[in-house]
């Protein structure tokens, strides 16, 4: 009965309604229409397909992929299944599993591009960027004329350090799509760009379009307050990030109560008999370093010290202990009762899942993630060995940098000064708390403090992980290797002062943020004494 589905050549007219919805969005419409179709024919694989493509729009992966898994049980040779599969393990994170469908996908379907920018994406996530970028220049051979192929291509480009020829793709994008306002944003977020005054004249053009998506305005917002920040204008630097966040934040769910709620569960959690009960439990790897805190605090910088030493590999902001935590049916509360078992398998299931994020034979690496800082408990218990940085910067300075930056993803706290303040608030207090309670668990890098004294602050990062000082640690600006973060371009320069002095001109603006903060910033860089 599949295989007559597949191979009818005529499709039901609602299937054809349901799939223009799809295309213009109207998911409301798309739905009862798919529902009727399944009720009559359960086993119709393209209306299971463009469900399983609904499901994923409104981010529900695990129904997806189990409508499409059930898709190509029904009829194996189905391609573009298949490849819808393929995405929606690249966006779960599961990227290896993601390139083994693609692998088939490929072989069924060669000269779909689409596949192919697909594939180049997956293996630019787990560092295999030859491959990627072989695959982006295939792509774009055929297909020229595709600007956010050369936006993804420029992304490349700047993280294995080819910044010149990135910028030429991310230029070859607008010149095919003026208005697209992720590549003036990316061109931006490169540090080192400085917008002409025909830049920022199209920007405004582009800006002023009542046509113009909300993310193309968000975007083209947050490149104008840095052309702006750039020319010292800081009035209207700071009214497009405004602008910009506000946008951006009315599209995201981020509730900053519950991100208090789940440090109190975290504190509740973490007390000292806890840690002296599971003592000896866990996967004794030494294998990983976690660098953490806020983002924009200087992680990036501590990751390419760490990556020149001899001993250690960078790898990328890695997903997985947040994955993992989710295993648990009430995380955090489950830790109070876990099987000791259960403790040392989440470990050995970490080393595993990031197994292929290592490139080298060196026998540490760096998970930077910075997010990681809520799940401290829970990676002490999993990898008892493993050591833990938390890298600090000055909290208006720290806060406006995320302000005036826009994720890819994630981040929801970062697009309002109050929700910042909360989020900077609940770290130090966790972190505050993790010191209480198993001293010396952690190693903090002051920003502040790497910069007026870096071999000082160098050395004795090195001996909190048990490395020998090596000099390239102290030039790790030469070092050569993929970054892939906003601060990519800032890591291959010395460290440089005005980093700690940006957020000054804008301090008119930054009230909010100082009520939201507290008493954690006259404090800094320790914690308020009456935590």
């Amino acid at each position: 009965m599949a295989s007559q589905t597949v191979t009818t050549p005529n499709y039901d007219p609602r299937l054809v309604r349901a799939a223009i919805a799809m295309n213009e969005n109207v998911l409301h419409e798309a739905e009862p229409l798919l529902r009727a179709l399944l009720k009559e024919n359960p086993f119709d694989v393209r209306a299971i397909r463009l469900f399983a493509e609904l499901a994923g729009r409104i981010g529900r992966y695990q129904d997806a992929e189990n409508l499409l898994r059930r898709a190509i049980e029904l009829a194996p040779d189905f391609t573009p299944a298949r490849a819808n599969l393929a995405l929606v393990l690249y966006r779960t994170e599961r990227v290896a599993e993601a390139l083994e469908e693609l692998a088939r996908v490929t072989v069924e379907d060669p000269d779909n591009l689409g596949n192919a920018n697909l594939q180049a994406a997956a293996y630019g996530r787990i560092g295999e960027f030859d491959e990627a970028l072989a695959l982006y220049a295939r792509v774009l051979k055929d297909a020229p004329n595709q600007p956010k192929v050369w936006m993804s291509y420029g992304h490349l480009l700047k993280t294995v350090g080819r910044l010149e020829e990135g910028i030429a793709a991310y230029r070859r994008a607008l010149a095919i799509q003026p208005g697209l306002g992720e590549v003036w944003w990316s061109l931006a977020n490169l540090k080192t760009v400085r917008f002409s005054d025909e830049d920022m004249a199209a920007m405004r053009a582009a800006l002023a379009d009542e046509a113009v998506s909300p993310e193309d305005r968000w975007h083209l917002d947050f490149a104008l307050g840095k052309a702006h920040e750039d020319r010292r204008e800081a009035e209207a630097a700071f009214a497009h990030y405004a602008a910009g966040n506000a946008l951006r934040k009315k599209r995201l769910r981020y509730n900053a109560a519950d991100t208090t709620a789940a440090v109190d569960a975290a504190i509740k959690v973490a007390v000292p008999v806890l840690f002296a009960r599971y003592a000896g439990a866990g996967y004794p790897a030494q294998d990983p370093i976690f660098v953490l805190g806020m983002p924009r605090a200087g992680s990036t910088l501590v990751e390419q010290i760490l990556s020149s030493h001899s001993q250690v590999e960078g790898t990328s902001e890695l997903p997985d202990i947040g994955i993992l935590s989710r295993t648990l049916a009430n995380y955090p509360a489950d830790l109070a009762t876990i099987d000791p078992a259960k403790l040392r398998d989440l470990g050995e299931q970490y080393l595993e899942r990031t197994r292929v994020q290592r490139h080298t034979a060196r026998p540490l690496f760096i998970d930077k993630l910075p997010n990681n800082w809520l799940y401290v408990p829970f990676i002490r218990l999993i990898l008892p060995n493993a050591k833990i940085i938390d890298a600090r910067r000055h909290p208006l300075s720290c806060c406006f940098s995320n302000f005036k930056q826009h994720f890819a993803r994630g981040q929801g706290f970062s697009y309002s000064l109050e929700d910042m303040g909360a989020y900077y608030r609940d770290y130090v207090r966790l972190m505050a708390h993790i010191d209480r309670v198993i001293p010396g668990a952690v190693h903090r890098v002051i920003y502040e403090r790497m910069v007026d004294d870096t071999e000082a602050e160098v050395r004795a990062l090195l001996e909190a992980c048990g490395l020998p000082f090596e000099p390239a640690c102290l030039a790790f600006y030469e070092t050569e290797r993929a970054v892939r973060t906003p601060s990519s371009e800032q890591v291959r320069r010395p460290i440089f002062r005005e980093g700690t002095e940006a957020w000054k001109p804008f301090e008119p603006f930054l009230d909010p943020l100082k009520a939201a903060l507290g008493e954690v910033l006259p404090a800094y860089p320790a914690a308020p004494s009456r935590w």
